[in-house]
C-alpha cells in the first residue's frame, strides 16, 4: 500500500509540475487586466473539472485494480504500468530533444490574452481544458483504485490528487489577495524561469513515476 501511495503522490507533483499546466497558469494571471477574477475562474474550471472525474470513477471503476496481495498487483494492471512507464519515457526523451519552439509560445500567449478578455464561461471552460492533469488522470485513477477504497474513500483520495495538480495556482491566488504587487511581480520572473527550466524539473519527476509504474508492472508480471 505504501508503494502505491508514493506513486499517488508522485503522480501528483508530475501533474503539478507539467510544464504547460504551469505556462497556461501563469500566463492567465500575467496576461489578465483582472488576475485575480481571472485567475479564480480558471481554477474553478480546471478543479471543477478534474473533481468532476473522479466522482464518476469512484463508482465506475472503484477499487476494480485492487489486488488481493498489494505488492503484486493483478496481470492487466502490471501490463498497463508498463505501457505507460514506457510512454512515459519516451515522451520525456521526446520532449528533452526537442528544442524551444517560439511559435507555440506565441501561440500559448495569444491564446490566453482572449481567455483573459473573455466572460467567466469561457474562462471557465478554458480552465477545464488547460489546466486539467491531462495524461495523468488514468495513472492517478489507476493507482486510487489499488488502494482497494471504499466510493467515500476514492473520492477523498481523489480531492487531495486534484487539490494537489493545481496548488501552484491555489498558492498563486492566495499571494495575490495577501501582496497584489510583489506577486505580479514574482509571476512575471516566474514565467522567465519556467521557459528555461519547467521542463527539466518535469522531466525528472516524470523518470522517477515511470520508474514506479515498471517496478508496479513487473512485480506483477513476475510474481
Amino acid at each position: 500500500m505504501d508503494w502505491i501511495s508514493a506513486e499517488l503522490a508522485l503522480t501528483a507533483l508530475a501533474a503539478m509540475f507539467s510544464p504547460t499546466t504551469l505556462t497556461f497558469c501563469v500566463l492567465v494571471l500575467v496576461l489578465g487586466r483582472r488576475p485575480l477574477r481571472t485567475g479564480l475562474w480558471f481554477y474553478f474550471g480546471a478543479l471543477g473539472a478534474t473533481l468532476g472525474i473522479g466522482i464518476v470513477a469512484a463508482f465506475v471503476i472503484g477499487n476494480v485494480a485492487a489486488s488481493q496481495t498489494p505488492s503484486t498487483p493483478k496481470t492487466w494492471v502490471a501490463v498497463v504500468d508498463v505501457i505507460a512507464a514506457l510512454a512515459l519515457l519516451f515522451l520525456v526523451v521526446r520532449v528533452m530533444r526537442r528544442p524551444p519552439n517560439p511559435e507555440r509560445t506565441a501561440g500559448m500567449i495569444a491564446q490566453m490574452e482572449k481567455v483573459s478578455s473573455s466572460r467567466a464561461v469561457a474562462i471557465l471552460g478554458a480552465g477545464a481544458a488547460l489546466a486539467n492533469p491531462g495524461a495523468f488522470i488514468p495513472i492517478a485513477l489507476k493507482d486510487i483504485s489499488e488502494l482497494d477504497p471504499s466510493a467515500t474513500q476514492y473520492i477523498v483520495d481523489w480531492v487531495f490528487f486534484s487539490l494537489a495538480s493545481l496548488f501552484p495556482l491555489a498558492v498563486s491566488l492566495v499571494l495575490l489577495v495577501v501582496a497584489r504587487e510583489w506577486t505580479e511581480r514574482a509571476l512575471g520572473q516566474v514565467r522567465g524561469w519556467l521557459e528555461l527550466h519547467a521542463r527539466t524539473v518535469a522531466a525528472a519527476i516524470v523518470v522517477l513515476l515511470a520508474v514506479s509504474l515498471l517496478r508496479n508492472g513487473i512485480a506483477g508480471l513476475t510474481g
